[in-house]
């Protein structure tokens, strides 16, 4: 198992020791998300089922909820900002009320839409464009001080698929990643973790290739996120549907752990966790 420098994320003021790896629950406060469980149907129950599927998820270890009102599964229909705003801050709003000490991870690629959620109550946001779907992304996440995931994505979430066009992807997404964290650090933007965008203009032979190759990463000395829950590299790899991929998810899961991870954003909180107890024994060898 690759030796992980020791990391802590500033999240608000509370400092998140990542020297062992941690998950990141996901939930969706949308209604086309690709896995049906992972949604927060945007009625007036929202908030209801928000905080069961938090309390069962703080319960099973998760350090953090990603919430998301847009989703960017490939072909999903567009959201705007006001739409996407209102999705997601009456959930992070009901969530602070119940769990003060919850860390909430805002995933979107807005700039404004970021800081309407920071104010309510994240601690975290996740921008799966890295910066290139906003101009203004970049400054105010450094302007705001909470930690950053800069994920790899070429194009949106309606063209990414016609761009995964590489002659070495590892290389390739290193070096666009590399671009956009000097921008991050010139800015004076502090607490980064890199994602290298599993699926996003990504083919799943290429996905593989990442995984394999995932410990080239380590060189940004910076944490590294892994999204591979349930996605269609699993499925369609093994012929089979998304409600099915747990075990898929839990073995890639565990090839990413190997491969210094340092967090899993994850539907299935508690096999996620499992993985990582697991895994952590390999190190006393």
């Amino acid at each position: 198992m690759p030796k992980v420098t020791k990391k802590t994320l500033n999240c608000r003021g509370r400092l998140v020791d990542l020297s062992q790896p941690v998950v990141m629950g996901i939930l969706n406060a949308t209604p086309d998300s690709f896995f049906a469980d992972s949604r927060i149907i945007p009625d007036k129950t929202a908030t209801l089922m928000a905080v069961e599927l938090a309390q069962q998820m703080l319960d099973q270890g998760a350090t953090f909820l990603d919430i998301g009102g847009y989703s960017t599964r490939p072909g999903a229909a567009p959201v705007g900002p006001a739409e996407e705003a209102d999705r997601i801050l009456p959930v992070i709003e009901s969530i602070r009320a119940n769990f003060p000490d919850a860390l909430i991870s805002i995933d979107t690629f807005r700039a404004s839409v970021a800081r309407q959620a920071v104010q309510s109550g994240a601690s975290v946001v996740n921008d799966v464009a890295g910066g290139t779907l906003d101009p203004a992304m970049f400054e105010t996440v450094a302007t705001l001080g909470v930690p950053y995931i800069l994920m790899h994505m070429r194009g949106t979430p309606q063209t990414m698929q016609s761009l995964a066009t590489y002659t070495n992807v590892t290389s390739e997404v290193i070096d666009e990643l590399a671009v956009r964290l000097a921008e991050l650090r010139a800015l004076g933007a502090k607490d980064i973790i890199l994602d290298p965008g599993f699926g996003f203009a990504k083919t799943p032979k290429q996905n593989f290739e990442l995984l394999s190759k995932l410990d080239a990463f380590q060189l940004f000395d910076e944490p590294i996120l892994v999204g591979l829950s349930r996605k269609t590299t699993i499925w369609k790899t093994l012929n089979i549907k998304a409600d099915e991929a747990l075990n898929g998810t839990t073995v890639l899961n565990t090839a990413a752990l190997l491969k210094g991870t340092s967090i899993l954003r994850v539907h299935d909180v508690r096999e996620a966790v499992e993985a990582i107890k697991l895994t952590q024994q390999l190190t006393f060898f």
